[in-house]
């Protein structure tokens, strides 16, 4: 069946129908289709536009077709041209002509642009609460890791020591700014276009205000060319998961770095990594490598959006039916890393005593002695100086800075001898760098407790929302 075809004398070309047809795709858009449906059908009853009995009628049948879909009893078939044709078809053939009194005052047009705000809506809660069980986990683990010494690291080399605790807690903050990104962007999924038509709204006295309230939308599109053509919602949504998974990316790098023998941080549980078919003796990061690969993938469908519509006139055309096959891919793809990852996260093996070691070498606490120094009242930048000199003798001398005592830096330093003292070397222990950093945000343990107690509070505020 097709919606169009009274001006028509001859049959479209079954090849010309493969290419220009989305049931195959847009047929997860069911639910939604015929949700908005009964609103639609319950607005033209309390208007007058239809008869209650009609209402009823169309009612009962989209409620049928429905079950019968969910429950596996009818099956999807590839000769209608969308879901919307599909639906409309199979109300028909079960109600007789009453069925096609369902589509009055509205186009596919407005009807598909209701249809994937209703999905694009639910598939955004589902995201936000996949990332706050995700955030939650790295609480517990930044809980669990407080006391966990490691390099942090500029442009990959060991630059000051931090704790693992804090580590982690720098991408919970990254998954919070993309949760509340994903608040954001529901604010413009959340306005309803039914009752735009095909561009020009709708001569039938139709109540838009009922159907938003009904289908819990905020407001009510305002211009019937926007609500039509609008993708931005769509393109807002791709940004902030391509934000994501850059994020996760990003973490996915250094899991697969710390993993190495090179820095042998971690070891991933056998649930979550492979083999090789030839070298028996590998074990290798597979899943954080394949979510550093599927970040080119969500690029990719956000690019292809955007390209799609930087030509189009107003209003609807039809290379928009090319905004969903990226949105579910990229939807599809990202709630399952969310699922995996934080389980990834939770049983890996984390060799504490490799991290503590690490920050023993390559100068980490060179800035602390810097800031020894000019806490003296020595300018930052001739401590700087005489810091990077004594790292030049410990080079050539294969020592670290906290080999060396007071009194050899007096006899290296003679001009400043007096800022030397004998609490000089505990202020370059490995555990006093860390925690003499209590400045808001610091590395002190204590300073991350405060946080995870903090963002505790914040999270079970939200995850109370969902679990309602």
């Amino acid at each position: 069946m097709k919606l169009w075809g009274g001006r028509f004398t001859k049959e479209t070309d079954e090849l010309v129908h493969q290419f220009n047809a989305s049931l195959s795709f847009d047929q997860r858009l069911y639910p939604y289709d015929i949700l908005g449906s009964i609103v639609h059908v319950e607005m033209l009853v309390k208007q007058g536009i239809l008869k209650a009995e009609e209402g009823e009628q169309i009612i009962k049948g989209l409620e049928e077709i429905k079950e019968e879909l969910d429950s596996g009893l009818l099956k999807f078939d590839l000769k209608y041209e969308d879901i919307h044709s599909f639906v409309e078809a199979h109300l028909i053939e079960k109600i007789g002509p009453v069925g096609g009194k369902m589509h009055t005052g509205r186009s596919r047009n407005d009807q598909v642009a209701l249809d994937i705000r209703l999905y694009l809506r639910d598939e955004i809660r589902n995201i936000q609460e996949l990332l706050l069980l995700f955030m939650q986990d790295l609480l517990l683990l930044a809980e669990k890791y407080k006391g966990v010494y490691m390099p942090g690291y500029t442009h990959l080399q060991r630059a000051q020591a931090v704790t693992l605790a804090h580590h982690l807690l720098a991408y919970y903050f990254k998954l919070k700014r993309d949760y509340e990104r994903l608040t954001d962007n529901l604010k413009r999924v959340n306005v309803l276009p039914l009752g735009a038509g095909a561009l020009a709204g709708t001569s039938y006295p139709l109540d838009r205000e009922y159907v938003a309230e009904r289908l819990g939308f905020a407001a009510v599109s305002e211009n019937s060319l926007d609500a039509v053509s609008d993708r931005d919602f769509i393109l807002e949504f791709h940004s902030i998961a391509a934000t994501i998974i850059t994020h996760l990316s990003s973490f996915s790098e250094e899991i697969i770095l710390w993993s190495s023998s090179e820095f042998a941080f971690i070891e991933l549980d056998d649930a979550y990594s492979t083999g090789s078919s030839i070298m028996p003796q590998k074990k290798n990061p597979d899943i954080a490598e394949l979510v550093r690969g599927k970040t080119g993938r969500i690029y990719g469908n956000m690019i292809q959006l955007f390209t799609t519509l930087k030509g189009l006139p107003l209003a609807y055309n039809k290379d928009m039916q090319e905004d969903k096959e990226g949105l579910f891919d990229t939807i599809d793809t990202l709630k399952i890393i969310l699922q995996i990852y934080p389980e990834m996260l939770k049983t890996m093996k984390v060799k504490k005593e490799n991290m503590y070691q690490a920050c023993q070498k390559g100068f980490l606490n060179a800035t602390d002695l810097a800031d020894y120094l000019s806490k003296k009242g020595l300018p930052f930048r001739r401590a700087h100086e005489i810091v990077g000199q004594a790292v030049l003798y410990c080079l050539e001398n294969k020592l670290e800075l906290e080999e060396l005592d007071y009194k050899k830096y007096r006899e290296l330093f003679p001009e400043e001898k007096e800022l030397f003292a004998a609490d000089l070397n505990e202020s370059l222990a490995l555990e006093y760098t860390v925690e003499n950093k209590k400045v808001i945000g610091g590395t002190a343990i204590a300073e991350s407790v405060r946080i995870i107690e903090k963002e505790r509070n914040w999270l079970e505020d939200r995850l109370v929302f969902f679990a309602g």
